[in-house]
């Protein structure tokens, strides 16, 4: 049996290790897109050994063009982009670029490969433009064309496209989302050094924080057996406080953290609160296109109906964000 040939673009993010990995080890022939050459050691740090590496810069539509040409996938799975929502007030057009145009790219360079499976990771700050809302943020803009393009487009064509909507994901690994940076300042406590409080917004606020793992194995459902066209929301179902998660890795270290409330330390996770509600369906419209098309809907569906189930517990999550910090300072990397 031929293996799947996957291309994953932001690979070396946090999602897109995991990713690679997991791909891999399930004997995919994976290709990790990156922005720009490592060296050895890092790519041997960052990706088992059968994984490729093809760098390509996603602004340049030639140059995506040739990516395609070159590595032919079975399925792509997009990951690349811009997530920092104080970042995208400052870059705005950036993030235009980088979350819509590089998607325009992607897709137009698939045209002629129709048989070609292409999820794109969407965001639950997008905002709804069919409910009359408005955009927060140059990132929730950015966001929410990139979907509402990827599916129309993917109708227009007749490509294969769908849509995954993650909630905030934690896990081992280079992420800058709240659980990681608490992991980071509990290590450093445990080091000796001398830092200030950390500082998050209030004890009560609500997240739905799955593992990342478990969210690569929901892009692999999404992949194998998602319908063109749907957005799938991937979650736990479960909302927990920020004082709950922090108690719960509090209790993983000796160290004193002492700990403020009311003023944030570092960047909170982009994705949605429990608090937000989920986006309305919007019904599909008879657009007139040949019947070999798929049609061009964006009805959100859990990805359970897909029979994938959430299977990390968080407090393994928890244990596990802390120890990649303390075997990184072992190995002599820096997290």
């Amino acid at each position: 049996m031929t293996a799947r040939k996957l291309l994953i673009t932001g690979a070396a993010g946090f999602t897109g290790q995991h990713a690679a990995a997991y791909f891999a080890a399930e004997g995919a022939e994976v290709t990790a897109v990156l922005r720009k050459a490592l060296p050895d050691e890092s790519r041997e740090r960052l990706f088992p050994k059968d994984v490729k590496t093809f760098v390509c810069d996603l602004n340049d539509a030639e140059a995506v063009k040739k990516m395609i040409e070159d590595t032919a996938p079975d399925e792509v799975l997009h990951l690349a982009g811009k997530n920092s929502v104080p970042e995208s007030w400052q870059h705005p057009v950036r993030y235009m670029e980088t979350n819509v145009m590089a998607a325009v790219y992607l897709l137009d360079s698939l045209r002629s490969r129709k048989e070609v499976r292409l999820l794109v990771a969407g965001s639950r700050l997008k905002f709804n433009p069919g409910a009359e809302e408005r955009a927060e943020h140059p990132y929730s803009l950015s966001k929410t064309l990139e979907e509402l393009m990827s599916l129309s487009w993917g109708s227009l064509f007749g490509q294969k496209v769908l849509v995954a909507e993650p909630c905030n994901l934690i896990g081992p690994g280079p992420s800058t989302g709240f659980c990681s940076l608490l992991a980071g300042h509990i290590f450093r406590s445990e080091q000796g050094i001398v830092q200030p409080p950390f500082r998050l917004s209030s004890r009560l606020d609500q997240r739905d924080f799955l593992d990342v793992r478990d969210a690569v194995r929901a892009y692999d459902c999404i992949l194998k057996q998602g319908e063109p066209g749907i957005v799938y929301q991937i979650d736990s179902g479960k909302t927990r406080t920020l004082g709950e998660v922090t108690e719960g890795m509090l209790n993983l270290t000796l160290a004193e953290v002492p700990v403020e409330w009311g003023i944030e330390s570092g960047q909170e996770p982009i994705n949605a609160t429990a608090a937000e509600a989920p986006q309305k369906p919007v019904n599909p419209s008879d657009s007139g296109a040949p019947k070999n098309q798929p049609e061009a809907v964006s009805t959100h569906v859990h990805a359970s109906v897909l029979n994938w189930r959430p299977e990390v517990q968080l407090e393994r999550s928890l244990a596990d964000i802390l120890e990649y910090y303390r075997s990184s300072n072992r190995k002599g990397a820096s997290p």
